[in-house]
C-alpha cells in the first residue's frame, strides 16, 4: 500500500467518524461537509492515475440512484446518506462500494431487529444511516479492503 492509499483511509475513516456523530446528534450532515468529501473523493482519483474511471465513475452514480431513492421515499433515505453513498462509491469504486452497502445494510437490519425485540421499533422509527457506513467501513479495512 503506498503513502496515499494509507492517508486516505486515514482520513476516511475519520470523515466517517465525525459524520456519524454528526448524523446521530442532529440527524443532519452539513452540505459543506459533503461537499469536502466530494473534493477529497476526486482529489484522490485524480492522484491515484493509474485507477480506471470505469471502475469509480459508476461507485459515484450509484449516489445518485440513492438519491432519488431518498426523493421518491420523501427522504426515509435522506439526500445526504444518497451524497455521502456517492462520495464513497467515487473514492472505493463501484465493487467495494457494494460491498460496504451491504455489510452497512446487514448491520441497519441487526440493529432494527434488535429494536423489534425489545419492543422500541415502530414502522415510521427513523435512525441514522452514516454510523452503519462507518462501522461496515472499518470492518472492510480489517478484512484488507476499502
Amino acid at each position: 500500500m503506498c503513502g496515499i492509499e494509507l492517508v486516505a483511509k486515514v482520513i476516511c475513516t475519520c470523515y466517517l467518524g465525525i459524520l456519524s456523530w454528526m448524523d446521530i446528534k442532529t440527524k443532519r450532515i452539513p452540505m459543506w461537509m459533503l461537499g469536502a468529501g466530494v473534493l477529497a473523493a476526486f482529489v484522490f482519483r485524480v492522484l491515484q492515475r493509474g485507477q480506471m474511471m470505469v471502475l469509480w465513475l459508476p461507485g459515484g452514480a450509484v449516489g445518485l440512484v440513492f438519491l432519488v431513492v431518498g426523493k421518491m421515499t420523501r427522504e426515509a433515505l435522506g439526500y445526504g446518506d444518497g451524497v455521502l453513498i456517492g462520495i464513497l462509491g467515487i473514492y472505493l469504486g463501484f465493487w467495494d462500494l457494494l460491498c460496504l452497502l451491504l455489510m452497512a445494510f446487514f448491520l441497519a437490519a441487526l440493529y432494527a431487529a434488535g429494536l423489534l425485540t425489545v419492543r422500541k421499533f415502530r414502522k415510521k422509527t427513523a435512525f441514522p444511516f452514516v454510523p452503519f457506513l462507518g462501522m461496515a467501513y472499518i470492518f472492510m479495512l480489517v478484512a484488507g479492503g476499502g
